[in-house]
């Protein structure tokens, strides 16, 4: 039975585990300190033409948001983020554990805009409410959709004119940078936000986050933040050495094109068959929309996410794809879907 219930089932890319298993036996210090994580950090910010940025790296996604989310705020302040958005959703509170609102908005699409901020500031305007301070986003966003530059463009310039700090989630971003329509790039997202990271723990390392930080704001006793919400791994070379060997030769982004391509297969086939999405997503998430009775059917066949349903007989499931999914898993599947229906 193949599983398309998420990016971080398999493993890491082979060339990852040889870089690993090469170094395995040298002795360097910990705490990122090494050669390893300098050379990746150094790599990273040639990438994103920030020479001065700081990097950082990490085990995972929730404690990425967890550690620049608390390092920037004070007490009283809070997130504005969409209600989809993994801060609001799928990390137990761990925000709200800080002592920090999330002010979930809805978006139809999973993005954020100026016009749905403004009116959050319309109503959080005095000190008997939490003061918004940081504007999370996600790309791709957790229901597949990426932003485009023009967009980023505008959420920075609505940041810069009301004091925000903009933080962008990118546990998918090779996915997104890759995906048909994306027009960002590294050097626009280093530009036109105050943090963001490269997720590698879903496209093919092992585990790891890599944090650019480009507000000079942000950067100050960062590593104190770590090092408290345990977020500084001793071997850490371990990250560095996987980035640096995703980022070598653009693996990283041919790992994204692949899981993309497999999604955009699904989904193609999918709509062949007559069904419809939730969302319209060119990333390697997609989101059909089935009968109650063929999602049943397919449960034996295949692992995946339910979504929701509609109480009135169908449901959406969330089929994601990896940089080592089989294109004959994606034919498979649709076989039995097409033999179900």
């Amino acid at each position: 039975m193949y599983s398309f219930r998420n990016d971080y089932s398999e493993g890491a890319h082979p060339t990852v585990l040889n870089a690993l298993t090469r170094t395995n036996l040298e002795q360097t210090c910990g705490y990122g300190n090494d050669p390893y994580c300098t050379a990746a950090a150094e790599r990273i910010r040639r990438l994103c033409g920030q020479p001065d940025a700081d990097i950082h790296f990490l085990v995972g996604g929730t404690q990425t948001n967890l550690v620049v989310i608390h390092a920037c705020l004070r007490s009283f302040e809070a997130v504005i983020a969409a209600t989809t958005a993994h801060v609001n959703v799928h990390e137990t509170g761990a925000i709200e554990a800080t002592g920090h609102k999330v002010i979930a908005v809805p978006s139809s699409d999973g993005k954020l805009t100026p016009a749905l901020m403004e009116g959050v500031l319309a109503v959080h305007s005095t000190e008997h409410m939490v003061r918004p301070k940081l504007v999370y986003l996600s790309d791709s966003t957790e229901i597949g959709t990426i932003y485009t530059r023009a967009e980023l463009a505008a959420i920075r310039e609505f940041c810069t004119a009301n004091n925000l700090l903009l933080f962008l989630d990118g546990a998918r971003l090779g996915s997104a940078l890759t995906a048909e329509g994306n027009d960002l790039t590294l050097p626009d997202l280093a530009e036109l936000t105050d943090a963001f990271y490269i997720g590698g723990t879903k496209n093919g390392a092992l585990f790891g986050e890599a944090l650019i930080l480009t507000n000079p704001l942000m950067r100050t006793d960062f590593r104190f933040y770590m090092k408290q919400r345990g977020a500084i791994l001793a071997k850490g070379r371990l990250l560095g050495i996987q980035f640096d060997a995703l980022l070598e030769n653009g693996l990283y982004f041919d790992l994204a094109r692949h899981a993309n391509a497999m999604a955009t297969h699904l989904q193609e086939g999918i709509a062949a068959l007559g069904y419809d999405f939730a969302s319209n997503s060119p990333s390697n998430q997609i989101f059909p929309i089935l009968p109650d009775s063929i999602v049943r059917r397919l449960q034996d066949v295949c692992e995946f996410e339910v979504d929701h349903t509609d109480g009135m007989g169908k449901t959406c499931i969330r089929l994601v794809t990896s940089w080592a999914t089989p294109q004959e898993a994606v034919d498979q599947f649709l076989k039995d879907l097409a033999a179900i229906g």
